[in-house]
Order: C-alpha cells, then sequence, then structure tokens
C-alpha cells in the first residue's frame, strides 16, 4: 500500500502569492530541476566527479520556502541543497563551476557540491554530514535574536537527520531561547534506501514538536502555495519573537539518493509512478492554467540559462595547488611585544574571567555558552562575575547538550559574532568532535578560503584532582592533528590571559585547553590591562646549555622543577613551554636543540600516539646532526586514569621522570 499523504491547506494569515509571484516561482521550479538534469548528465560525461545529490522531485520546496523569506534571512541547507541555493538567489554559472571543481566555483574548486555557499547573500552552505546544519542553525539563530534587527533563518534537513541527536539538542535549547528559526524537514520517505517509518518511531517528525512546547506541521511538500504560507507565517511568529516552528513537508526524489549510487532496487515501481504523478512542476502549471504550449516556451528559456551556467563552468580552469594552504586558517595575527608580569596577583582561573570580562567588555560580539556558566560562574569559577556584568543574552547557560553549545558557538561565528563555547570538563569534547572537526575545522577550506571563523572553545583537561578517567585525559593531540584548527595550552595565569584574548580576537577557530591542576594552584604576576600573547609562538621559560626540555600545560611547572635539580648537579636545562599547539613554534625548539644536542619531551597525555613523537619526528628531520643523544619523550603511561591519588600520580611524568631522562640523554644513565 502506497504512502500517498492527501494534506489539504489551511488558510493562512499570510500575503497570498500573486499570479505573477507564482509564474515566476514556477520558472524557479523549473530551473532547479535542468540544472539537476544537466549536473547528472556532466556527472554521466565524468565533468562533476566525486558525487552530488539531485533535487528533482523536490523544487516546490526550495522554491515556496525562500519566496518567504528576504535577504537578511539566513538559509542553512544540506546535501541535496541545489535547490534551496538557486531559491535564495545563488549564481548559476558559479554554482556549476564549483561542481566542476574550478576556479570560478563559489569555493574555487575546493568544496563541491555539497559545499555550496553566498555568504553575501546569507546561504551559510550546505553539508555533507547528516543533521550537521542542524546544529550550525542553533548558533545563526542565535546571533541574529542578538543582532536585533528581525532576520530569522531556515535549516533544511531529511528525515533521516531527525533521528539524530543534535536534531533533539537544537530543537530543545532553540525552544528555550525563543530563537527566529524555522526547522524544514523535507521527509522523502528513505535515508539512501531505508525506509523512513521502518526507523522513525510515532509516525510523524511533526508530532515531536509538542514535545518542545513549538508548533509542528505537516505538510503537503510537492505543493508549492502550501509550502510558502506555512514558512510564510512560521517567519512571521519568528520575527515577533514567538520561537521556532518544525514543518515537516511530505515529498519524494525522483532519482537515487546520490548520482554516484548505484544501489539495488529498493523502491516499488508503482510508488516511483505515483508520486511522479504529483510533479510539482506540472500540478502548479495546471494550477496556473498554462498549456503545454506556453510550459515549453518557459523550460527552453531555463535550458539557456543553465546551457550559460555550463559553458562558464567549462571555461572555468583547474585551481592550483598553491590555493591550498591559505585556505585552510586565516592569518594569525601579529601582535606587540608581551608586557611584563608587573606585580599585580592573580590566580589561573580569575586571569581567564578576566580575559574573558575584558574582550566582552572591549567587543560586544563576544559572548559565552556553555553549561552552569551563568549563575555560579562555572563549577570550576572561570566565568564568575560575568553574569552581572553582561546578562543572560551573553553569557548563556545552556543545557546539558554539548551538541548544542558547540554548534551554537560555531553557527553564531558564521554570522559574524565573536563565540566562546565552555566544556565543562574537556572530557566531554568528545560529544562535540563532529562540531569542532567536520564543521569548525573545515569550514574556511570547503568555502574556498574566503570565510572567517572566530570561534573559542575552551575548558580544563588532565589528572591530578583524583575525578577519575572520564574527567581527567589529556586530548590534545588529537586536535593537534587536525588542519584547521588553532590550539592553545597556556601554563600560567600569565599565560592564560594573555594567549585567551588573542584566541577570541583571532579569525579562526581555536581550542584554549586549560588545566585543572592548574586552576587550584598560585596566583603569579598579571598585568591588569588587556594584552594578547602571540599565537604560534613557543616561550624559553629558563635558559640553558646542556639538555632541551619541551613541555605544556602542568608538565611546564614539572620540567622547571626538574631542571633545578639538574642545576645542581651541574647540568644546564634549557625549558621551552610550546603554549601552542597547532601551530607548533618548532623554529625555537630546533634552535635550542642545535644548541644543547639533546632533548626530553613531556606532557600529561598518554605517551603513544602523542604530540611528542611528531616533535621529536620534527627535530630527527630536520636537526638530526646536532643531536648527540636520542630524543626522549615522556607521557601518561597508556592506561585511563585511575582514582586511587598515588596511582593517579604514578601514571603521569613528574619532576623525577624529567630529571631522570635528562640524565639519560646527557651522560646515558639515570640517576
Amino acid at each position: 500500500m502506497l504512502d500517498l499523504p492527501v494534506i489539504e491547506r489551511k488558510p493562512r494569515n499570510v500575503p497570498p502569492l500573486s499570479e505573477a509571484d507564482q509564474k515566476r516561482l514556477l520558472r524557479q521550479m523549473m530551473l532547479i530541476r535542468n540544472f539537476e538534469n544537466q549536473a547528472m548528465e556532466l556527472f554521466r560525461q565524468g565533468l562533476i566527479k566525486g558525487s552530488a545529490h539531485s533535487s528533482v522531485g523536490q523544487e516546490a520546496i526550495s522554491a515556496g520556502a525562500c519566496s518567504a523569506l528576504d535577504l537578511r534571512d539566513f538559509v542553512m541547507t544540506h546535501h541535496r541543497g541545489h535547490g534551496h541555493c538557486i531559491a535564495k538567489g545563488a549564481s548559476l554559472p558559479r554554482m556549476m563551476a564549483e561542481l566542476m571543481g574550478r576556479v570560478d566555483g563559489y569555493s574555487g574548486g575546493l568544496g563541491g557540491s555539497m559545499h555550496i555557499a553566498d555568504l553575501k547573500l546569507n546561504i551559510l552552505g550546505a553539508n555533507g554530514i547528516v543533521g550537521a546544519g542542524i546544529g550550525l542553525s542553533l548558533g545563526a539563530a542565535l546571533a541574529a535574536q542578538q543582532c536585533g534587527d528581525g532576520g530569522i533563518g531556515i535549516v533544511f534537513f531529511g528525515d533521516g537527520a531527525a533521528n539524530e541527536g543534535v536534531f533533539h539538542e537544537t530543537v530543545n535549547l532553540a525552544a528555550v531561547k525563543r530563537l527566529p528559526l524555522i526547522l524544514f524537514c523535507e521527509n522523502n520517505l528513505y535515508g539512501v534506501s531505508t525506509q523512513m517509518r521502518a526507523v522513525t518511531a510515532g509516525g510523524s517528525i511533526a508530532n515531536r514538536a509538542a514535545g518542545y512546547g513549538i508548533p509542528g506541521e505537516k505538510i503537503d511538500g510537492n505543493d508549492l502555495i502550501q509550502v510558502y504560507e506555512i514558512v510564510a507565517e512560521a517567519a512571521a511568529r519568528a520575527r515577533a519573537g514567538e520561537g521556532p516552528t518544525l514543518i515537516e513537508a511530505m515529498t519524494y526524489r525522483w532519482g537515487d539518493h546520490s548520482m554516484r549510487a548505484k544501489l539495488p532496487n529498493y523502491r516499488a515501481s508503482e510508488e516511483e509512478e505515483a508520486w511522479r504523478a504529483r510533479d510539482p512542476v506540472a500540478f502548479l502549471g495546471r494550477q496556473l492554467g498554462m498549456d503545454e504550449s506556453a510550459m515549453k516556451q518557459m523550460a527552453d528559456e531555463v535550458a539557456a540559462e543553465v546551457d550559460a551556467a555550463v559553458v562558464y563552468g567549462k571555461a572555468s580552469v583547474e585551481p592550483a595547488s598553491e590555493v591550498l594552504a591559505p585556505a585552510v586558517v586565516a592569518p594569525i595575527r601579529r601582535v606587540e611585544p608581551q608586557p611584563a608580569p608587573g606585580a599585580r596577583l592573580l590566580s589561573y582561573t580569575d586571569a581567564v574571567a578576566e580575559a574573558i570580562s575584558q574582550e566582552m567588555q572591549r567587543d560586544p560580539s563576544v559572548f559565552i555558552i556553555g553549561q552552569d556558566i551563568a549563575r555560579i560562574g562555572g563549577v570550576f569559577g572561570s566565568t564568575r562575575g560575568l553574569l552581572e556584568k553582561f546578562g543572560p543574552e551573553r553569557v548563556i547557560d545552556s543545557p546539558i547538550s554539548e551538541q548544542a553549545i558547540a554548534g551554537a558557538a560555531i553557527g553564531a561565528a558564521m554570522m559574524g559574532r565573536r563565540a566562546i563555547a565552555e566544556v565543562q570538563f574537556f572530557d566531554f569534547v568528545t560529544l562535540m568532535m563532529d562540531m569542532i572537526v567536520n564543521q569548525a575545522a573545515k569550514y574556511r577550506f570547503m568555502l574556498g578560503g574566503k570565510p572567517s571563523l572566530p570561534v573559542v572553545i575552551r575548558g580544563p583537561q588532565g589528572s591530578g584532582v583524583r575525578l577519575a578517567a572520564q574527567h581527567s585525559q589529556s586530548l590534545e593531540a588529537w586536535f593537534a592533528h587536525v588542519p584547521g584548527l588553532v590550539v592553545l595550552a597556556p601554563s600560567t595565569p600569565y599565560d592564560a590571559k594573555g594567549l585567551l584574548i588573542a584566541a577570541i580576537r583571532d579569525d579562526n577557530p581555536v581550542l584554549v585547553i586549560e588545566h585543572k591542576k592548574l586552576y587550584l594552584g598560585p596566583a603569579t604576576p598579571v598585568p591588569e590591562a588587556p594584552y594578547e600573547l602571540q599565537i604560534g609562538r613557543a616561550e624559553i621559560k629558563r635558559t640553558g646549555t646542556d639538555v632541551t626540555l619541551v613541555a605544556s600545560l602542568s608538565m611546564v611547572a614539572e620540567a622547571l622543577r626538574a631542571a633545578d635539580q639538574l642545576a645542581s648537579e651541574g647540568l644546564s636545562a634549557e625549558v621551552i613551554d610550546l603554549r601552542t599547539l597547532r601551530p607548533l613554534d618548532m623554529d625555537t625548539i630546533l634552535a635550542s636543540v642545535r644548541k644543547t644536542n639533546r632533548c626530553v619531551i613531556v606532557h600529561e597525555a598518554w605517551r603513544t600516539g602523542g604530540l611528542g613523537g611528531e616533535i621529536a619526528a620534527e627535530i630527527s628531520e630536520k636537526a638530526f646532526d646536532s643531536l648527540d643523544a636520542p630524543v626522549m619523550r615522556l607521557g601518561a603511561v597508556d592506561v585511563p586514569t585511575p582514582y586511587n591519588d598515588r596511582l593517579e600520580r604514578a601514571v603521569v611524568p613528574d619532576a623525577k621522570a624529567i630529571a631522570d631522562a635528562a640524565r639519560t640523554v646527557a651522560f646515558g644513565t639515570r640517576n
């Protein structure tokens, strides 16, 4: 039995579409269909490679929904997003050039079909990760609300994405904050090949809205007028501050999941034929009373427009490899020489709070979101006092929803806000990995190296306070591995303030990794005036001539203690604090090793796969002739952090272990 919805139009309190508007939108639907069919043909010819996802059969959704928006409104789309881009006004020639991987494409050939955006039109981009756009739209809507100019947004997603956790986290927070967001599910009945009804409880995605206290409606996605009217009504609600709306539009894709897919037949032929008979283009043409001749004339006009786009794409050249590196990260800011620490004493925690406060005071686009950060100032006190100064609109207590926190910050940064997301314990960053690694890190690159993404993800990691295996990890190597991220690791209150201010002002996604033990450490000199420390520059904490000790975070203090012990034995150790883990300051490390001829690298993270291996490899490749002994690496024992305090201390390097390693590289023996 075929699941063909019969959904009657309801009266809506919105301006009706004139006949001229309907004809314009009919033409737009034809344009989308022709573009998709041409893309399929170019794929068969090998001019479009990889894959692309056709929206043929779903054109009424793109045209109808976007006709209810204006320029200030953003659109967040998904991998089947060509139609949304066209309906919002994107350039067909630039889209076609991007599908062909050419320099005149929207992303200069670096993004392809699934990563088309036009930020001037507030088309924030498509996405190859199912459901990711939902989380990003949360932040974009938050930015729209903060700007207060009446702008709203719509996020398109498929029925499969409605079963991702980020869907529920987003809807919940959007409802709580009454964000100006339309959540539009294009239910084409299949996630790749799996029937929606076989994997979705409750039978209706729209019905889920009731659980979040927002309107939810199920509509005929092949009826352009119905789509326009419901989106226009939802847009009016959003502009009036009444919050989000969830729309489920029943529709059908005529083709397979992707142009590349050659899947076994998983849909009944009678189902496909029945849905083709509900062709949204033909349906609107009949409503307008257009005869075959008028329809053909319009189809010929759009065909000529798409043909011109194909010619443009073919004429564009392929990108050169020189474009790759500049597209990964925006240029790192160059800052003045670092100021003297002065005499004022400040704790690590208070230094973090002061950095955030001073930047929020300086720049009204800066805000912070996280769990328990407002009323109590965070579980470690690093945001204490901010709520009283800046209010709940800029110091936002979130649900326990890590994907939503990250999505809110990253999506807001896409809209030009400077967002800070606090991870309560850095172990929980595992729940943010897609947003950080697949979204934030790749956004600039996928869009051809054009946009900036000023977002900071910060929070405490590390052992030493008896919080056991799931609250004590050191995970920095994961992020230092990822192009597109900047990773900072302040080891003192002075560094914590200066590096965090630099991170907030930077135009890249920056992870600021703090340390729980350092939160509990002594107050040390920190200037009161705002200052930046140079990202990408290590600091020599102590000069020496016999061995180089390279350390980060809590291990810097241990390395300095080891250096004191070694000095009493006549061995001069130079201690380097990495400060920045990506990009690494290898110049400072190599210069030191060429002077001392020996090196010990220490970090609290597990030794296997740790950053020490990368540094050691760089030294071996670039300063091998200067080495009088092999480089030694120290890291945590390859076990989860134990709860017992003696065992916890035993698995992490300390000053004694560092001093022993230094003696080994210096003399070949341990004390």
